[in-house]
């Protein structure tokens, strides 16, 4: 039986190239991403962070660029919706199996419709959670948009 996280666990069992980055996690950090990047000396445009939305009622996952904020109008555009809003920290939480801070897009509990920011294929690797707080995956972003089944799209903007 393997072990580590469900993200950690799917990406062996497809078979996936992907290298783990452990950091240490303050517990009092809030910008879980911004922490990530600098622990690891990650440029923050190519570390992605997860977050749930609900798209016209259904929840929906979105990765985008810890540099970047979601954009909501192009989210739900990118999935044919009219309206998006994030989801309560604890509904993401239910909704996914992970900890918010350490949701990851792979390896999520049930199935939704995910996105990955079209940025991501600029990078030959990129970073996401792995599953856990502290604990990041580097990955080529073709892999994760293929282990995934994720669409890409234009849903970031830059503060």
């Amino acid at each position: 039986m393997a072990t580590g996280t469900p993200a950690t666990v799917a990406l062996t069992k497809a078979g996936i190239a992907h290298t783990l980055h452990p950091y240490e996690h303050d517990p009092r950090s809030q910008a879980y991403g911004d922490e990530a990047a600098a622990a690891l000396g990650v440029d923050p445009a190519r570390l992605f962070k997860t977050l749930i939305a609900t798209v016209d009622g259904t929840l929906a996952c979105a990765v985008v660029p810890v540099a970047a904020r979601l954009d909501l109008k192009a989210f739900a555009a990118s999935l044919g919706g009219k309206r998006a809003e994030l989801a309560e920290p604890a509904a993401a939480a239910r909704a996914t199996g992970y900890v918010v801070g350490g949701i990851s897009p792979v390896g999520q509990k049930g199935r939704r419709r995910i996105v990955v920011d079209a940025s991501a294929r600029t990078f030959a690797t990129v970073f996401v959670s792995a599953g856990k707080r502290g604990l990041q995956v580097e990955l080529a972003p073709g892999d994760l948009i293929a282990v995934t089944s994720a669409a890409t799209a234009s849903i970031a903007t830059v503060p």
